[in-house]
């Protein structure tokens, strides 16, 4: 069993909170696994051609390309994305877009695979998180667990952080903020994120070795969307 992880984070990974989550995920999972980070990537969104209709193989030709044979031949996968005004990042967007490829004439390429969403930011990854997860859920892939941190907001490090009057930091903690380099967020020294990253691996790992059955997550995933679409009219 192999387990594609996949951090959207366009900082690099020994700054990224997204990549050391995700990291984190994959190492506890006990299973073979690759990582693939997103930064200095060129990926564009899913352009409406319907050129994958017939093969259910995408035509836009840019970075993400080389990503599919690794997407379809995975396991699982784990895939992270810091926040970005409050949603995923543009890069991890355009990435989950492209899942469209797989989604034609029942092609069953990603049906029943199961998934751990990651989410940092500058308070909580949580919308992140939700927002991946309702992406794997269109492709029928399970969601076994969602993981999310607090990560450095972009103002603890711009230079501008301790006077801007519209960032975030002073709009957090007030004037004469300081900063410290022992407060600026970091997911490795957020005890329960590790924790819980950990736990989301060893999760992921246990149902991926005891030979879980695909037909029985992909139909519980359609009728969990079938219930969505329905609801929703």
């Amino acid at each position: 069993m192999k387990i594609l992880g996949i951090s959207g984070s366009g900082r690099a990974p020994e700054v990224s909170g997204v990549y050391k989550l995700v990291q984190t995920i994959l190492e506890a999972s006990g299973c073979d696994y690759e990582l693939v980070t997103l930064r200095g990537k060129n990926i564009g969104g899913c352009t409406a051609c319907l050129g994958c209709v017939k093969d259910n193989v995408c035509k836009v030709q840019d970075d993400m390309a080389p990503l599919r044979d690794k997407i379809v031949e995975a396991d699982a996968y784990v895939i992270g994305a810091p926040n970005y005004y409050s949603g995923i990042n543009a890069l991890t967007h355009a990435l989950l877009e492209r899942l469209y490829q797989f989604r034609h004439q029942e092609a069953d390429l990603l049906w029943g695979k199961l998934a751990v969403a990651v989410g940092v930011g500058g308070s909580s990854g949580n919308l992140c998180c939700d927002e991946i997860e309702k992406f794997f859920s269109y492709s029928f892939i399970e969601t076994v667990a969602k993981v999310s941190g607090q990560g450095a907001a972009s103002c603890y490090t711009c230079g501008y952080g301790e006077t801007c009057k519209v960032g975030a930091l002073i709009m957090i903690y007030g004037e004469g903020v300081k900063i410290r380099q022992e407060d600026i967020p970091d997911v490795t020294k957020q005890p329960e994120v590790v924790a819980a990253a950990a736990e989301a691996g060893k999760l992921l790992g246990q149902r991926l070795r005891h030979g879980y059955d695909r037909r029985e997550v992909t139909e519980k995933m359609q009728k969990l969307m079938m219930e969505k679409f329905k609801s929703s009219t």
